[in-house]
C-alpha cells in the first residue's frame, strides 16, 4: 500500500494540472487512502462493565459485600490503586521522635503553648466529635494493643483524646498520630462560631492542640497537621506504620476511597483499619460504597461494630 506522503505528492502534481472538481475528487480520495493505511487501533479497551453492589444496612456484627466486577473492571481500576513504594517500617520507639524532627524541627508542638496571639481566642477545653466514644475503640484497643496509631480526620480530637485515655488505662506505651489539615469544612463555623478565625486563618488546630494540653496527653498524642493524601503518602515514605488506622476525615465517596487505599498500605501485620460513618443518609454514595468496593476488590469482610465499619489485614 502507498503511503501516505506518496499520494499528497500525487495531488500536488495533479492540483497544477486538473480542474477544480478534479481536485475536490483527489482531496477525498486522498484522506480515505490515508484513514485506511492508519495503524489499527485494537489496543482500544472497552469501558469497564457496571458494577452492581449488594449492601446489607443493619447492624449485624458481620457484613460482607456483595459486588460482581467483571475483568475489565478489574483491570481498569488498577488504574486508581497507589503504587507509591513505602519504605521498611521503623521501630515504634522512634516514631515520634522521627515526626518532631521531620515535621517540627525537633520542637514539639506544645512547647510554649499557647502563643501570645492565640491564648485570648482560645477555650481552656472544647471537644466535639461524632461517635467518639463508640465501643469499637476499647473492642479494637483490648485486641490489638497497639503502639501506634493513626487518626486520619481528628478535628477537634474527641477520638484521639477518648483513644489516649484507653490505653492510658490499660497501661499501654501507645502514640496517636493525628492527621488533618485542620481547616474543617467550608461552612463548618456556621455550628462552631465560637472558634476563631485571625486573617483567614482558623483556630481550629491550636484548639486540637489546646485540648491535648488541657486533658494531659501531649505524651500520647502529636498532630500531623497536613492533608491526608499528602501525610499518608509522606508516611509510607517514612516507613511510619500503624497498629491501628482510623479514617474519619471526608465522607464523600471519592476522599474515602484515597484514604482508605492510601492508609490500608501503612498497616502492620494484624493491624486493623476502621472508620466511623458506615451507615449514613448517604446510603451507598459515600463511606459505605468507598469501603464496600475495596474490600470486595481484596478479598475482605467488612465487620460491623454500631456506625463504624472494621477492615483486618489479614
Amino acid at each position: 500500500m502507498k503511503t501516505e506522503h506518496h499520494y499528497q505528492k500525487i495531488l500536488v502534481t495533479t492540483v497544477k494540472l486538473a480542474k477544480p472538481a478534479a481536485y475536490f475528487i483527489l482531496l477525498l480520495l486522498t484522506y480515505a487512502l490515508g484513514y485506511l493505511s492508519a495503524p489499527s487501533s485494537s489496543t482500544f479497551s472497552p469501558p469497564p462493565t457496571p458494577t452492581r453492589i449488594v449492601s446489607h444496612s443493619n447492624s449485624s456484627t458481620h457484613h460482607t459485600p456483595v459486588l460482581h466486577l467483571s475483568n475489565s473492571s478489574r483491570t481498569h481500576l488498577d488504574y486508581f490503586r497507589v503504587t507509591a513504594q513505602c519504605s521498611d517500617p521503623i521501630h515504634p520507639d522512634i516514631v515520634r521522635p522521627t515526626l518532631l524532627r521531620y515535621l517540627f524541627n525537633g520542637t514539639s508542638p506544645f512547647t510554649d503553648f499557647p502563643p501570645e496571639h492565640a491564648a485570648r481566642r482560645l477555650r481552656r477545653k472544647r471537644v466535639k466529635g461524632w461517635g467518639s466514644e463508640g465501643a469499637v475503640f476499647e473492642n479494637l484497643i483490648r485486641r490489638v494493643k497497639p503502639r501506634t496509631i493513626i487518626e486520619v480526620g481528628t478535628f477537634l480530637g474527641a477520638s484521639a483524646l477518648h483513644m489516649a485515655e484507653l490505653t492510658r488505662q490499660l497501661g499501654l506505651n501507645t502514640q496517636i498520630l493525628c492527621m488533618d489539615d485542620f481547616r474543617g469544612w467550608p461552612g463548618f463555623r456556621d455550628r462552631f462560631k465560637d472558634i476563631q478565625m485571625i486573617n483567614g486563618d482558623l483556630m481550629l488546630y491550636y484548639q486540637f492542640i489546646q485540648n491535648v494540653v488541657s486533658l494531659n496527653a501531649t505524651e500520647t498524642i502529636l498532630p500531623v497537621p497536613f492533608s491526608s493524601g499528602s501525610a499518608l503518602i509522606k508516611m509510607c515514605e517514612m516507613g511510619v506504620y500503624g497498629d491501628l488506622v482510623e479514617i474519619d476525615a471526608g465522607h464523600d465517596f471519592y476522599s474515602a476511597w484515597s484514604d482508605i487505599n492510601r492508609a490500608f498500605r501503612l498497616l502492620r501485620p494484624g493491624g486493623i483499619m476502621f472508620g466511623h460513618d458506615y451507615f449514613t443518609a448517604a446510603d451507598n454514595r459515600g463511606v459505605r460504597r468507598a469501603v464496600d468496593l475495596f474490600a470486595a476488590l481484596h478479598g475482605k469482610k467488612v465487620h460491623i461494630d454500631g456506625q463504624h465499619w472494621v477492615i483486618e489485614s489479614s
